[in-house]
């Protein structure tokens, strides 16, 4: 499940490198709406949605690309809080079913808050995809595996987006204790990387696997973006084949 920050490097180079995503073997695209305040990401994808804003990356764009995407492969836009709230949950909700959107993700919108935009999604068929961690304590992640809708995403470590050197040691039982804790499919992102990364947190139980950082720092690289990314999600796809 490729993470890619709409707008960047360009609004259009975001569209083609969705398309690489897809046809390099993706299931499901994440498209990261850019936001001047970005808590749940680290310096690279945070860097990325700066570039973006500044380049002109706003949210009706976000939509065309997402709208453009929909049609491959099913989407789900990843956003801030204030973007939701701000024009209200329901016509934020609207715009992202008329841009085919199946789903969003609000890492800063806690579950106690989530009610209005949950409801909102369930009206129009999206999914409102919530996040746990390591830290989320058992009776808090019950709470939020019951309200889960699409798939429940599972944080593999403590802190912010970006690439590391290895997954934790724990993964196995982050994600065995997520699946205790829900009847939706359990994915994990943050700190996945590698070919090796993806296989050993699908051999660990995970029915998706989120990677972010390394193919925003792909789109970076290099004359070609959408050829760069599709490269490293080729390369992804085929860890995945291997895994048990």
């Amino acid at each position: 499940m490729p993470y890619l920050m709409a707008g960047f490097p360009t609004v259009e180079d975001s569209r083609r490198i969705g398309e690489a995503c897809v046809a390099a073997g993706a299931d499901l695209l994440e498209l990261g709406v850019p936001y001047a305040d970005p808590l749940a990401d680290g310096p690279v994808i945070h860097a990325a949605a700066t570039a973006a804003l500044e380049g002109g990356a706003t949210l009706p764009a976000v939509l065309d690309v997402a709208r453009a995407l929909a049609s491959r492969a099913p989407l789900v836009l990843m956003c801030y809080a204030n973007m939701v709230f701000a024009p209200g949950a329901d016509a934020f909700v609207e715009r992202l079913a008329d841009a085919g959107a199946c789903g969003v993700i609000v890492p800063d919108l806690p579950l106690e808050e989530s009610a209005e935009l949950r409801d909102a999604c369930d009206a129009r068929g999206l999914a409102l995809v919530p996040l746990v961690a390591p830290t989320t304590t058992p009776q808090r992640l019950a709470a939020i595996g019951r309200a889960a809708r699409g798939f429940l995403y599972t944080v593999s470590l403590v802190g912010t987006t970006g690439e590391r050197d290895s997954v934790q040691e724990s993964l196995a039982a982050a994600i065995a204790r997520a699946r205790a804790s829900t009847e939706v499919p359990v994915a994990v992102g943050f700190g996945i990387s590698t070919p090796e990364h993806a296989r050993q947190a699908a051999d660990a139980g995970a029915d998706g696997v989120i990677v972010g950082t390394r193919l925003v720092r792909a789109a970076g690289e290099g004359d070609d973006a959408a050829a760069a990314v599709s490269s490293v999600v080729g390369e992804l796809a085929a860890g995945l084949a291997r895994a048990r």
